[in-house]
């Protein structure tokens, strides 16, 4: 269908998958809790994956227009899965870690404190691993699937194995711990923010920016501030609560930056994919090269998890969440600078000049492309692992699952931005797209961290904070415990 059809399909699906986890997130931090909504959303993604299935079978692709129509009603539906899945599965796993910090002595008999924090933030680094093992083995196997036989196998393949997730959920539910819903948290999340600014409104924007901007902002509006005879009906939390939500929204102002790195990432999907098609393949398809990015987060993660985050821990040197993300968006412009440099050659290399989509490849092996995506996972282990650390760690127990749908719906706007600038994903223009985006991300991680760097500078006081309570303290059921140890070891322990 062309570049520009094929960008703008795939970013639709990009846009979709990202906005759907809003509704499951919600669904399951107010009704059916994780691990019900989870069960339902493999169901329907199952249901997806079939009809993607069918949309490759040589009897229906033969028809193009009835093959498109069910490969996006696949889409729509499988969509509507991983909005259920995605949002619900990183906190259900940070769920199974007691959140209790506590000292343990080795087997050398060296005594270490273990740190929640730190242990999230490595089962995270794992969890994405995992992930990209499953994508690499099935973006190759369904590639050339698709070349050899036909996109029905491509899809089924996926399909079968995906299956295997429902007795593996179904056996192993009693093992995991669950956390109930609460009803509607939104609400009053939102109420108290809203409560909050009103008492902060002011007509001269600079003052009204300032007052909302003032440290006392989120103690003015904890219950016992306020006269018990004016208080609204719906302030049913305690004050430990506001802190929590506090911090969920800083998580929050934190995410909104992530459509400025969200756009280098997205390049993988369509352009980069596109890119691989001009150059010299040497038998390679085109799509198989995106499997360097996978590729490279299998081989850079366990390398951060065990030796680099590790050393700076020992030379005292906290790389926290903030600076791993200013890092993410900086190493994202590198990405996308690499490249604007390939894309520059090929126009100089090809044939046709600066129009070599459709014409004889450019004599520049595709490997070449190895930088960019090489960057590109740097970065997402900077960004997008500590989304899901940052995210968990922030949230109120009970808006987990929302806290995280808000950083993938991040995503969504990335999509949509992309959208904006597909007149530039094609020729000759995708230089400017590149180098747009290189600027953008370098310039947005230059302002995150000067936006930031005061949050940054709370980092351990808000992984700190108690846990609160909606509702009544009866009902709420709480499964955690304050932290027993103080925020900063004694000098003698390591924090593992």
């Amino acid at each position: 269908m062309g570049q520009q059809a094929s960008t703008g399909l795939t970013t639709f699906n990009q846009f979709w998958v990202y906005v759907m986890p809003l509704f499951g997130a919600y669904v399951a931090d107010t009704y059916w809790g994780r691990f019900k909504t989870i069960w339902v959303s493999v169901i329907t993604a199952i249901v997806g994956h079939v009809i993607l299935t069918a949309s490759g079978a040589p009897s229906v692709i033969a028809h193009p227009h009835n093959a498109l129509a069910a490969f996006i009603i696949g889409l729509i539906i499988m969509g509507i899965g991983t909005g259920g899945f995605k949002p619900n599965i990183s906190p259900l796993i940070a769920e199974q870690i007691p959140r209790r910090m506590y000292v343990k002595t080795t087997k050398k008999g060296e005594r270490v404190i273990v740190d929640p924090a730190v242990t999230t933030a490595r089962v995270y680094n794992w969890f994405y691993l995992f992930i990209n093992v499953g994508a690499l083995i099935g973006q190759l196997s369904m590639a050339y699937a698709e070349r050899y036989v036909g996109f029905y196998l491509s899809f089924l393949l996926p399909t079968a194995l995906f299956c295997v997730t429902l007795p593996v959920l179904f056996f192993c539910r009693k093992w995991y711990a669950h956390t109930k819903p609460e009803g509607s948290v939104l609400g009053p999340a939102i109420k108290i923010l809203l409560l909050g600014v009103a008492n902060r409104f002011h007509w001269n924007p600079w003052r009204f920016w300032k007052q909302l901007q003032a440290g006392d902002f989120w103690e003015d509006v904890k219950p016992s501030k306020m006269d018990p005879a004016l208080r609204p009906a719906w302030m049913t939390f305690d004050d430990a609560w506001v802190d929590e939500v506090s911090r969920g929204w800083k998580a929050c102002g934190v995410f909104l930056w992530y459509p400025l790195w969200w756009i280098t990432y997205n390049q993988i999907n369509n352009n980069l994919t596109s890119q691989a098609s001009t150059m010299a393949l040497h038998g390679v398809p085109n799509d198989v090269v995106a499997n360097l990015d996978p590729f490279a987060l299998i081989i850079c993660i366990p390398i951060f998890d065990l030796f680099i985050y590790p050393a700076f821990r020992k030379a005292g040197i906290k790389f926290t969440p903030i600076k791993k993300i200013t890092a993410g968006f900086w190493v994202g412009s590198a990405a996308m600078i690499w490249a604007a440099v390939v894309q520059a050659y090929i126009y100089k290399r090809s044939p046709c000049g600066s129009h070599p989509t459709g014409c004889a490849k450019a004599d520049i092996n595709v490997w070449a492309q190895t930088g960019s995506y090489v960057l590109i996972a740097i970065s997402e282990i900077f960004c997008s692992i500590t989304s899901l650390e940052y995210g968990f760690s922030k949230a109120p127990k009970n808006m987990r699952s929302l806290v995280a749908a808000f950083s993938l719906f991040m995503s969504a706007i990335s999509s949509a931005i992309c959208e904006a600038f597909n007149p530039l994903s094609t020729d000759p223009l995708l230089v400017w797209n590149y180098g747009i985006f290189a600027v953008i991300a370098a310039i947005g991680g230059t302002a995150f961290w000067f936006t930031f760097r005061k949050l940054d500078a709370q980092e351990d006081e808000l992984n700190m904070l108690p846990t609160g309570h909606l509702g009544t303290k009866e009902a709420a059921d709480d499964i955690e415990q304050t932290p027993s140890v103080g925020s900063r070891p004694p000098s003698d322990e390591k924090v593992h």
